[in-house]
């Protein structure tokens, strides 16, 4: 009877456990946004530039997968720490039809825009299905572009001493990282946004010593405790997310989503990144 009793217990106490663990990724943790802060040392910062914020945004997901409620909820959060810079790191809708384009619009009349400049790359999902779609990456841009954000597709942008180089998505229909790697300027301050880190991988570089800052992983989403996440959607699988030293005088860094592709997340938090300036 005590056996019976011990096993009946261990069988109710690991459904209540299962239980709380599926309610906490599903309704909290997707929801629970972590501001990370982190120090970002550029070569030729001008002096003006030091102690300056870059707020990295990332794969907001816009679309019917979640309540992107909470994406507004955020941006006014964020606003509250007066970013100099903004960049966003693609994936902005999760693209099904046309009524995507409408909450785009809707959510991002509430854009945090920086004190200094604002700019971002598009992301696979922005290029509509089977990432074929150049409406729909043409219309996105316009919408972006609208509320305040320079979108760049393999090309630079000088935003108040800060050059801003953008790549276009790796999976999209224009990805030409060589366009924009054999012109840019080495002797600017520069910082490269690149929606899919296995673009860190390519002979495309052109001696490039710097930040490149980049999304799409979402850090797996899911991860159990002191096991890497089990589903990541690039071939290099040491791109999970944070900060990575490529060892040779390169550093990514992985944002792990704003957004959601799907409403759940197990020890994987939702994140805004605010870089601090500093010259290397």
């Amino acid at each position: 009877m005590k056996r019976r009793k011990f096993i009946k217990n261990t069988v109710l106490g690991s459904a209540g456990i299962g239980l709380i663990t599926g309610l906490y990724s599903w309704q909290i943790e997707p929801f629970w946004l972590e501001f990370v802060n982190i120090k970002m040392p550029i070569k030729n910062l001008p002096n003006n530039l030091v102690g300056k914020t870059v707020m990295q945004i990332s794969d907001i997901h816009i679309g019917n997968k979640f309540d992107y409620q909470y994406i507004i909820d955020s941006f006014e959060k964020a606003k509250l720490l007066a970013p100099d810079f903004v960049v966003y790191t693609g994936d902005f809708v999760s693209y099904e039809n046309e009524e995507q384009f409408e909450q785009l619009k809707k959510v991002m009349k509430f854009a945090v825009n920086g004190k200094l400049g604002t700019a971002g790359v598009l992301g696979n999902h922005d290029y509509g299905n089977d990432w074929l779609e150049q409406n729909v990456a043409n219309t996105i841009t316009d919408i972006l572009e609208n509320a305040g954000i320079s979108i760049l597709s393999n090309e630079q942008k000088e935003i108040n001493g800060l050059n801003i180089i953008g790549i276009d998505d790796f999976w999209g229909m224009n990805f030409n990282p060589k366009k924009i790697m054999n012109n840019y300027h080495k002797n600017k301050a520069n910082l490269v946004l690149c929606h899919n880190p296995d673009v860190c991988d390519l002979d495309v570089w052109n001696n490039y010593k710097g930040w490149i800052l980049s999304g799409h992983t979402h850090g797996g989403q899911v991860k159990p405790p002191f096991l890497k996440p089990p589903i990541l959607p690039v071939k290099n699988k040491r791109y999970s997310a944070g900060e990575i030293d490529l060892n040779d005088g390169r550093t990514l860094y992985i944002n792990r989503a704003l957004g959601n592709l799907y409403q759940v997340r197990l020890n994987v938090r939702p994140e805004i990144t605010i870089f601090k300036l500093s010259q290397a």
